[in-house]
């Protein structure tokens, strides 16, 4: 199964839509970008085929050192070959990294990202491998 990840956010009328790609562009390499009109609603759809898209997120998971907190909410967002999880759209755009558990906790809404991958834990273990004393216990290679 080849990887994929999909990236999300809800462009709000009072929104610009630059705002919005800047605030996804500040952890994800985009390679292909979309605006999808759902009845009154726009929705900013970011999608890549490679992990490698997920680099800078990988490195604000070790520069903001919330590696746990990346893990546990990573785990708790595994669905079969899926993994779900959702991003602080303004803390994003200022370029800080708050993971939510959905719309409700962000005023503007949440940015969404699904990766697909056969193997998650492979990917959660590449992402935010376990700590000790705040200190990756091992790094791993990014999945194939």
């Amino acid at each position: 199964m080849p990887s994929k990840v999909v990236v999300e956010a809800e462009v709000r009328p009072t929104e610009d839509e630059d705002k919005v790609l800047k605030a996804i562009t500040n952890f994800f390499d985009v390679e292909k970008v979309e605006t999808v009109h759902m009845g009154g609603t726009r929705i900013l759809v970011v999608t890549s085929n490679n992990l490698a898209c997920l680099a800078k997120l990988h490195r604000a998971l070790r520069s903001e050192r919330i590696l746990d907190a990346a893990r546990s909410t990573l785990k708790k967002g595994v669905r079969e070959t899926t993994i779900t999880f959702h991003l602080h759209k303004q803390a994003a755009y200022a370029g800080k990294l708050s993971f939510v558990d959905g719309d409700h906790e962000s005023p503007l809404g949440a940015i969404r990202v699904t990766i697909h991958h056969s193997n998650p834990q492979d990917v959660i273990d590449w992402l935010a491998p376990p700590t000790s004393k705040g200190k990756p216990i091992w790094e791993k290679e990014m999945p194939v």
